[in-house]
């Protein structure tokens, strides 16, 4: 009995959004190099040009997938004349990208396998055959060694993080989800750490402040303000079965204050 194949999985997160072709170029594109790919869309609706957006989506979507996939990132690529295209190899996954910074958004440490891609300045669609030449060696078997020349450096871009001191967190509004619930850049940790188990008081714009954690949506009525930590383990503010960055007026980047008593 012959053994099963099992096509190579591809990620693909872009900013392209899907009202014109630049998606299905792209997965044209790869699909020349094997028409047996697996493709599977993280997301194309990424805010035009917003790494910052495009590294918290991607960062809690691809530990999901099995060892061996291809991720392809696609975010903000002429941000410079001469911006360059990484392949990476880190953690038995491979992430192929712009070297605009995303990468430090994405990875705590930076990863000790980065190759430097050839750019071909004469082929349609660059970024196109940038992609598809690097996952054709890949899928392929060819050392991954080959692929191009060691990164020397990698662009750097800074997250922001939340103040602390021993009473209080700062932090800010990182993202919105299609629902308006409203994710902060406070981690659990970070707050079980500071907190000590202390009771607290989230304050931000003028709303009420918040004073109990939940676990889920429905743990309070319909229309009402809560917050708890999301599947990412970050502090989420949300309003059940309602839009809580446009009724409570937050948006991104918009600062918060916990305060332990």
């Amino acid at each position: 009995m012959s053994k099963s194949f099992t096509p190579t999985i591809i990620t693909l997160t872009t900013d392209y959004g899907l009202k014109d072709y630049s998606v299905g170029a792209l997965k044209g594109a790869l699909l020349q190099q094997s028409p047996n790919l697996n493709l599977v869309d993280i997301s194309h609706q990424i805010a035009p040009f917003d790494i910052v957006q495009a590294a918290f989506i991607f960062k809690n979507a691809w530990p999901h997938f099995p060892t061996g996939t291809i991720h392809i990132i696609s975010v903000n690529n002429y941000s410079t004349r001469k911006l360059c295209f990484f392949a990476i190899h880190h953690k038995g996954h491979f992430f192929i990208g712009p070297d605009n910074g995303i990468f430090s958004l994405i990875f705590d440490t930076r990863p000790s396998i980065i190759y430097e891609l050839d750019r071909l300045d004469n082929a349609f669609f660059s970024e196109n055959a940038i992609f598809s030449h690097a996952v054709g060696h890949i899928v392929s078997g060819k050392p991954f060694i080959e692929i191009g020349l060691p990164a020397k450096k990698q662009t750097e871009r800074l997250a922001l993080f939340p103040v602390i001191g021993p009473n209080f967190i700062r932090g800010s509004v990182i993202f919105i989800d299609r629902y308006e619930n409203v994710i902060l850049n406070i981690k659990k940790n970070l707050f079980d750490e500071v907190g000590n188990g202390r009771s607290f008081q989230l304050f931000f714009k003028r709303n009420d402040a918040l004073t109990e954690l939940h676990e889920y949506y429905y743990d309070v009525p319909v229309g009402e303000v809560l917050c708890f930590f999301n599947a990412a383990d970050n502090l989420e503010i949300a309003i059940n079965m309602g839009k809580a960055a446009s009724l409570l007026g937050l948006n991104m980047d918009d600062a918060i204050e916990i305060r332990f008593l």
